[in-house]
Parts: C-alpha cells; sequence; structure tokens
C-alpha cells in the first residue's frame, strides 16, 4: 500500500500523538509498504529517513488563513503519490483530506488520540475512525459516530524504533523512596493531587522524594502548591526530558494521576521497566493495566486514596514485588507491532469495504471541497 500519515507536526517533544505516529510510519514501512509522513516537520525526520520513510514539509494549523496554502500542498502531494490511504492524526489534517480534494483516490483514516478535546468530534470524518482505547471508542460513540465506522486499535511503545540501539541514560541518580510521574505540567494531568498525596504521604514515609517530569503551562502554578504544602525540598521539578527511562527504571513507584486519559504511552514504558504503578480509574488506563493486574487502579481527584495506595507499595515489599513482577507480564499487546498489524488489518478493511481508488468526497451528501486554486509557493521538502 501506499501510505500517508499526516500531523501539524514531527517535533521530538514528547507529544503522544507525534510518537504513534511515527513508530506506525517506521514500522509499515519496514513491511514493505510506500510510507510518506506530510508535516510541519521537527526532528524524528532523520529517524524517519533510516527506516525507509519520505518526509514531505506540509505546515498544518488550525488558521482560516492558511487553508489555501495547505490544501494546495496536500493536493500536489497527493497527485504526486497516488495514495491508497491517508490516516491523519490530527485535525487539521483530518479536514484536508476529507474537503481538500474534489475526487479523492484514497480511503482516509483518522486516529481519535485525545478524545476530551472538543476537536476530536471532527475526527468523524474518517471514512474509519480509530479509537486507541475501548473506552474512546466508547465516547466516540456517545458523540455520533457510529459503531460500524469504529475500530479499536490500542497504544504501544514496546520495541518502539524511536529508542532503538539507543542505551538507557545513567543518569540522573534518584533519591530513595521516589516516586515518578511522566507528564505534562496541566491540570488535567492530575499534578496537583499529586503534590497533596505527597504532602499526605510524607507524615508516614518521610523520606520519600517526588519527581516530577515534564514540563507545561501550570507548571507555575504546580511549584507554587508544592511551596505552600510545605514539600518544595523533597519535590524534583525535572522539567521535559526527552528520554525519561533513567527515571522509570529507577522510580520506586510510577504515578499517573490523570483526570482524563485516553491511552497513556508512559504506561507501557513504565510496564517495560517493571515498575510499581499507581493510577488513575480514567478513560483507557485500566485497558492499559490489564483492567488493574499490572498497577493500583485509584479513583481520580482523590489524593488521599493516591496517598493510600504510595504507602502500601512502600512498606509492603512483598505487594510491592508482586506488583513490578505483573507489570512485565502481557506486553506482547502492546508491542509497536501489534499496533502497525492492527492500523494495516483496518485499513485493508476500510479500502474493500469503500472500494475507493475511484470515488468522490461529495457523494452522500458531504460537504464539497472549498474552491480554492492551488499555488505554487508551498515549500515542500524530503527530509533525508
Amino acid at each position: 500500500m501506499k501510505i500517508i500519515h499526516l500531523a501539524n507536526h514531527a517535533q521530538t517533544i514528547g507529544n503522544g500523538i507525534v510518537n504513534v505516529m511515527v513508530d506506525l510510519a517506521c514500522m509499515q514501512a519496514r513491511a514493505g509498504h510506500d510510507v510518506t509522513v506530510a508535516s510541519g516537520g521537527g526532528g524524528f525526520e532523520a529517524l524517519l529517513a533510516r527506516h525507509g520513510v519520505r518526509h514531505v514539509l506540509l505546515p498544518q494549523a488550525p488558521r482560516p488563513s492558511r487553508l489555501p496554502t495547505m490544501v494546495a500542498g496536500f493536493n500536489r502531494l497527493v497527485a504526486q503519490i497516488d495514495p491508497d490511504v491517508v490516516h491523519a492524526h490530527m485535525m487539521t489534517g483530518a479536514l484536508i483530506a476529507r474537503f481538500g480534494v474534489l475526487r479523492r483516490r484514497f480511503v482516509l483514516v483518522t486516529t481519535v488520540h485525545n478524545e476530551f478535546q472538543k476537536s476530536a468530534s471532527l475526527m468523524r470524518v474518517g471514512d474509519r475512525v480509530v479509537a486507541v482505547s475501548e473506552a474512546v471508542a466508547v465516547a466516540m460513540e456517545r458523540r455520533g459516530v457510529s459503531r460500524a465506522r469504529l475500530a479499536v486499535v490500542r497504544n504501544g511503545t514496546i520495541g518502539t524504533p524511536r529508542l532503538a540501539d539507543q542505551a538507557v541514560p545513567d543518569t540522573p541518580r534518584l533519591a530513595h523512596p521516589s516516586i515518578v510521574t511522566v507528564a505534562g505540567m496541566y491540570e488535567r494531568k492530575g499534578i496537583r493531587d499529586l503534590l497533596h498525596a505527597f504532602a499526605q504521604l510524607r507524615e508516614r514515609v518521610p523520606a520519600a522524594v517526588l519527581y516530577l517530569v515534564g514540563e507545561g503551562p501550570d507548571r507555575a502554578a504546580m511549584e507554587a502548591l508544592a511551596a505552600e504544602l510545605g514539600v518544595t525540598q523533597q519535590v524534583r521539578f525535572e522539567g521535559f526530558v526527552a528520554d525519561p527511562r533513567a527515571y522509570l527504571a529507577q522510580a520506586d513507584v510510577f504515578v499517573l494521576a490523570s483526570h482524563n486519559e485516553p491511552a497513556g504511552l508512559v504506561l507501557c514504558e513504565a510496564r517495560e521497566t517493571g515498575r510499581a504503578i499507581v493510577a488513575t480509574r480514567v478513560g483507557g488506563i485500566p485497558e492499559m493495566l490489564d483492567g488493574g493486574a499490572a498497577g493500583v487502579l485509584v479513583p481520580p481527584h482523590d489524593p488521599a486514596a493516591l496517598a493510600e495506595a504510595f504507602g502500601m507499595l512502600l512498606n509492603d515489599a512483598a505487594s510491592h514485588a508482586a506488583l513490578s513482577a505483573r507489570a512485565r507480564q502481557n506486553l506482547d499487546a502492546f508491542s509497536v507491532q501489534q499496533v502497525s498489524d492492527g492500523y494495516l488489518a483496518v485499513y485493508e478493511r476500510t479500502l474493500a469495504s469503500c472500494r475507493p481508488r475511484r470515488f468522490a468526497s461529495m457523494a452522500n451528501g458531504r460537504m464539497p471541497a472549498p474552491s480554492i486554486a492551488v499555488g505554487e509557493n508551498v515549500t515542500r521538502s524530503t527530509s533525508v
């Protein structure tokens, strides 16, 4: 198959959507398919090239003023490659692919990575809509997408080409007992709850240290809260770390305290290192932890429950060892090979059911494509 993946960028900033797309493109190219990633670029171009994936510079942004340029660039790309499948991972690419061509010869597959965003409803424009967890599929059904058009391909990172042949960093050295989270500094990631839980835990485990690995707009507020709770000396705000495996490998407990989480990739990474995991029972998290067999699940917005789980694992060596062992079980289900195979099966079913190669995007009463002249001033470059 000839496949085009669309995303706003390919930056190496820890963006889970981009990481999934890069893994998928590399694995599909390894399987012998003709794969192109079209994005605004950013850092993964060299990796893609090493795996035989073409990268084309196609900046995408949800700005009406950019629409003519984006549509023109996409149409030139489609004319050049004549793809069988266009796979859009973000809203802008999905809309361009659906409405930016007068007649299309490809099927459009969209993936809902972040169902909690309002714009996720726009991903319904795909001929097939893929959810990254069963929980996301249920949420998209509630938004009006029929089950017949939905597929579920759960996220996974085991065997990722992004980290192939890269040794695990041997720094930093963590203090112990350590609790680690790898998450953006956003309210929705439950960082406020985590700080309150840690303050409660300190009464039971005074030597505990909390490592917050990630960056985001709410960092200053979280630092202020740590000071207010009197735990500044025991909380380490580490900022963004491109390869957090050293933190995962040394954590006594890994925690993900999100208020919503479609299918956090970091849970696969924590499981691969055999961490004792505590996470909130929201979204796709239970699916990523085998229904709770591979991690302790607690209610969201509940610092007391988090503190109780931390205390139990840090004070009960047998429970800690048992949970660490279970984390490493059933990891084949989270391999990038499994993810790639799942998407290829979705592509094949969609091609068979739509019988595309030659059908108009205006069929079935869909919105007509914008009447926009194709310009000549879009930069398009293949990265090497």
